[in-house]
């Protein structure tokens, strides 16, 4: 099985940590999201990673068809 592909690029991906040292973030200094170069290669690598996550659903039912009809 492949690994799983994250498709969650424009948003930020926080750890504990960094969201207890938002609560103390005032001035909203410490948010850093995601960011591509332009709108056309955020789109890009959005799409891309939506049709691998695809392809992954479609591998795991083909997968789990030949489990169930094996035999």
């Amino acid at each position: 099985m492949s690994p799983k592909v994250k498709t969650g690029f424009l948003y930020s991906d926080p750890s504990f940590l960094s969201g207890l040292a938002r609560t103390l973030d005032l001035h909203g200094l410490f948010d850093v999201y995601n960011s591509s170069n332009t709108p056309r290669e955020a789109d890009a690598r959005a799409l891309a990673a939506d049709w691998i996550v695809v392809g992954q659903g479609l591998q795991n039912a083909i997968d789990e068809f030949h489990i169930e009809n094996a035999g």
